[in-house]
């Protein structure tokens, strides 16, 4: 029989792994009547599996496998947390603009993530076969074209096909179609990056921004100035 492992807690549910299997089993809370606390736990539940299912033809998320009472079943991620790695990986500016267009599509399609932070983003680096492509590639580029210049072009062009980022975590998600909640969202992956990553933070955020192409993007910019703004007026 395979033992079911616990890989994370949080405020919400547990994750573990079992076999080949992510479990998120939401918890029972004490201080709710038993019969709400079941209800509540299964109709979230319930509402993270359809957000992802519908996030999975936007973004790269862990796909599901079955949905019975309190629990999520999913296939696990062969990949690093990203809060965990991302000060030290070289291409960190490069990973950051990939998730602000990844955040653009899903805002695109009115859903919120509603915790936004590295912790709730794997990254996967992709396997040797296809680094070996890509350095064929550029040996193939360069033959052709003798310009070093245009091969440096190149290979930043390319570089972004070294990764794959994954959305976990929809637990808080919702869909809205309001500019403020679009907003809101950007401003929560900004306070998890000054206060996971306050080294590189704001490198990291013009980065998403820069990558956030979202088709309403002066509207939700023009917003978030004033969601920030309301929270250093609450500072002082």
């Amino acid at each position: 029989m395979q033992k079911q492992k616990i890989i994370a807690q949080g405020a919400e549910a547990i994750i573990s792994l079992k076999g080949n299997q992510i479990i998120k089993d939401r918890t029972k809370k004490s201080y709710r009547i038993p019969v709400l606390d079941e209800n509540l736990r299964k109709k979230r539940t319930k509402s993270e599996a359809k957000i992802l299912e519908k996030v999975s033809k936007l973004v790269n998320v862990p796909k599901v496998i079955e949905t019975k009472d309190n629990k999520i079943i999913m296939e696990p991620i062969e990949g690093k947390k990203l809060s965990d790695y991302l000060d030290n990986l070289e291409n960190k500016n490069q990973i950051a603009e990939q998730i602000g267009q990844e955040i653009a599509k899903l805002h695109d399609s009115d859903i919120i993530h509603g915790d936004l932070t590295t912790s709730n983003m794997i990254y996967v680096e992709e396997d040797s076969k296809n680094k070996t492509d890509i350095n064929n590639s550029k040996t193939a580029y360069a033959t052709q074209n003798k310009l070093k210049n245009r091969l440096s072009d190149y290979q930043n062009k390319i570089s972004d096909k070294n990764f794959k980022i994954y959305f976990i975590d929809f637990g808080l998600g919702f869909h809205s179609k309001r500019i403020e909640d679009k907003a809101v969202d950007l401003h929560l992956i900004r306070q998890a990056l000054e206060a996971k990553h306050f080294l590189y933070w704001k490198s990291l955020f013009e980065h998403i921004i820069k990558g956030y192409n979202s088709k309403d993007k002066d509207k939700i910019l023009k917003q978030l100035e004033k969601v920030e703004s309301r929270g250093r007026y609450k500072k002082h």
